[in-house]
């Protein structure tokens, strides 16, 4: 027997439909690079989606081509978000931070062909632009006056050319909507290309109550860079349940970002630990002086998230919600939430729950895989490579023949986390592969360590890698930022770990730095560290 239901693609115009149908007057608002706040709605944002959709196909472009974007979290940003894949094109979100032969490598892999950039990004674009296949540059100004290069086109002037009612294009949910790289810590990044329906799928999963539980009572704000993996579904998610938006523009330091929650009642808000790491601090320094949404919920993910900050977040009535994903999952791929059992444990239990990554989102499969690849149970103790799959997991990177063994031959992906599960489902990184310490032919968990550094009440952040040792092959190297004002020996630091860990866990050395090397997404860059280290030991 053959259902009788009806197939609807599951598309993003779907989505901006409902949000111009039934939330048109709810507030979207945005920092703009020069510091100034603009205050729109969604019905008046799925117009100039709208518009431009049309504008773009006026233009030129083709179904499947790629809008590649420069620019911060702002209204113009969203508009291409939503814009480019409405009109049958992918967007390509461009990460500014990036050194520009990455830049370059980027664009040219994608065969970016058209680029909407901030204006004041424009010395960023300079230094990479003779050697990407962009045909048309449009600029977002946003002071008046001042000549465009002659090699750019104004992107207000495209948005006018296109009209505010035109319908958007007839789409297949398996169509490519959108497109982002990996951060290439080993090699060139690698391209996802993500469809129609994963977006929309990704948007409906994280939506349960369960998850990161949008509703249309919140007001939304990403931290997290719409360059980086989609915003984490944010951008989506808030449309499609018609949530108010806050985009914060470039300004992420703590007094800012505290400013503009407590302007707008932010009440969700994403980004990566370090973000929260000075949000934390301030509030900290100055208890009562912002008023922040009661109950306010702050997804943290991109790395582990220290159980000290849980509780320091606790502190202030703020919860935090702990999540774990990928680039090629679009992203998330777990989210915390108790079970109801948890009612009963003991608050200090709870909290070692709560730093775990969470239970599988919705429609995401895990398992866990030894060295020779059998599958592991779910006991929470034994630690094996983390595979996943589901309808937002990505099969292949793009125009990447050699990155294959990423993927297995059943069709999963190979994470390249090491992690245990529980028997109740909940998932905790142990470590990256390349980040695991092996001594003495053990393994040693570097994530695990951080954590329990972090917990001491000197030190601001600690990242511990792996040094070559001429008798124990590896042993890990820990590499600490103080507190401000704060003073702290080594072996304070180790007498701190030897009350949770093995002796032979403990870092042989800790050195003591200003400021630990992040990539352009904020997460620890350990093999800046690594290299920087290699001789700490007297071997490698």
């Amino acid at each position: 027997m053959r259902s009788t239901m009806m197939e609807v693609p599951l598309t993003l115009p779907l989505i901006l439909e409902r949000v111009e149908r039934l939330f048109a007057d709810v507030a979207v608002t945005s920092r703009r690079p020069d510091g100034g706040l603009e205050r729109s709605s969604w019905g008046q944002v799925v117009r100039r989606v709208r518009q431009l959709a049309d504008a773009l196909r006026r233009a030129g472009l083709r179904r499947g081509e790629r809008v590649a974007t420069l620019m911060w979290n702002h209204a113009r940003h969203l508009e291409v978000y939503f814009g480019a894949p409405a009109a049958g094109g992918v967007v390509h979100t461009l990460n500014p931070r990036l050194h520009a032969d990455e830049l370059a490598y980027i664009a040219t892999h994608a065969d970016d062909r058209f680029l909407v950039v901030d204006e004041g990004l424009l010395p960023v674009l300079e230094g990479f632009r003779h050697r990407a296949p962009f045909a048309r540059i449009f600029v977002v100004r946003w002071q008046a006056g001042g000549a465009l290069p002659d090699w750019a086109e104004d992107y207000e002037a495209l948005v006018a050319e296109g009209a505010e009612d035109a319908p958007f294009a007839e789409l297949d949910e398996r169509e490519a909507a959108g497109m982002c790289y990996t951060s290439g810590t080993t090699g060139h990044p690698k391209g996802v290309v993500y469809s129609h329906r994963a977006y929309v799928l990704h948007a409906l999963m994280t939506s349960l109550p369960d998850s990161i539980g949008y509703t249309m009572r919140d007001v939304v704000m990403p931290v997290v860079p719409m360059f980086h993996v989609n915003a984490w579904g944010m951008p989506h998610a808030a449309a499609l349940n018609g949530a108010r938006l806050v985009l914060p523009g470039p300004r992420l330091d703590a007094l800012s970002l505290l400013e503009l929650m407590v302007e707008e009642g932010v009440t969700l808000a994403a980004g990566v630990p370090t973000v929260w790491l000075g949000v934390l601090q301030a509030l900290d320094e100055a208890p009562g002086r912002f008023r922040l949404a009661p109950g306010l919920r702050l997804v943290i993910g991109g790395s582990a998230v220290p159980e000290a900050m849980i509780r320091g977040f606790d502190r202030h009535g703020i919860t935090v919600v702990h999540a774990w994903g990928m680039t090629e999952m679009t992203p998330i791929g777990s989210v915390f939430a108790p079970r109801p059992e948890f009612d009963r444990l003991d608050q200090e239990t709870r909290y070692a729950w709560r730093a775990s990554q969470g239970l599988p989102a919705a429609l995401v499969q895990m398992r866990l895989v030894d060295d020779d690849g059998r599958e592991l149970p779910w006991d929470g103790v034994r630690f094996g490579e983390l595979q996943v799959r589901g309808p937002c997991v990505t099969a292949a990177y793009h125009a990447r023949p050699d990155a294959a063994e990423a993927f297995t031959d059943d069709g999963w992906f190979r994470t390249g986390d090491v992690a245990t599960l529980s028997p109740e489902g909940y998932l905790r990184i142990v470590d990256r592969v390349k980040d695991l310490v092996k001594s003495g032919g053990e393994w040693i968990s570097s994530v695990e360590l951080e954590n329990a550094l972090m917990a001491h009440p000197a030190v601001a952040e600690a990242a511990v890698v792996a040094i070559p040792h001429p008798k124990w092959d590896e042993r890990p190297l820990a590499c600490v930022v103080r507190r401000p004002g704060a003073a702290v020996r080594a072996d304070e630091l180790r007498a701190h770990l030897a009350a949770r860990f093995p002796k032979w866990w403990l870092p042989d050395d800790f050195v003591f730095l200003e400021e630990i090397p992040r990539t352009s997404t904020g997460k620890f860059l350990k093999r800046a560290l690594r290299e920087r280290f290699r001789h700490h030991y007297g071997a490698g």
